[in-house]
């Protein structure tokens, strides 16, 4: 099959193509409804992990906004919060890893948000209580009911000092 690297993404209003590494590798006489993920090449570029789950992936060579359409407003600055945009970092390369285990810069970053997640969620449970069920079990008596629950509105308290 013929392959050619095509721009992934245009600009809304002027329809110019981006040109910050956007770009993939897509079979030059693709199908029309067929889909096609671009192929990610060896140490690619990725957004900090606060920008990658408000853009909805950590690599900015896969960021294809629907119609231009582009998702800029962060998360707020909750603890829960923070540790779902650690989750969603540590999903986004363990993929990335699944296809490039070579790559020993993306497996060092994986390592340095599973360090920080493992931290967030034990100060998470301080602050807040157990985050899933089997937490509940690692208490002194059981109080899943009485806690708040961590998709709650309560659960999502915010950082003192």
């Amino acid at each position: 099959m013929d392959y050619q690297l095509q721009a992934m993404a245009r600009t809304r209003e002027s329809g110019e193509q981006q040109g910050d590494g956007r770009t993939g590798i897509l079979p030059r006489q693709a199908y029309l409804a067929n889909p096609y993920v671009p192929f990610q090449p060896m140490h690619p570029p990725t957004y900090a992990a606060k920008k990658g789950v408000v853009r909805g992936t950590l690599f900015p060579g896969l960021d294809l906004p629907f119609l231009g359409m582009v998702n800029e407003k962060p998360l707020s600055d909750t603890p829960l919060h923070e540790l779902q945009t650690l989750s969603f970092a540590l999903t986004e390369l363990g993929q990335y890893l699944d296809t490039h285990q070579e790559d020993e810069e993306a497996f060092q970053l994986f390592r340095s948000y599973a360090e920080l997640y493992r931290k967030g969620k034990e100060e998470y449970e301080k602050m807040c209580g157990p985050l899933t069920l089997a937490a509940a079990a690692e208490r002194e008596s059981y109080g899943w009911m009485q806690d708040p629950w961590p998709w709650e509105y309560a659960a999502n308290c915010r950082k003192e000092g």
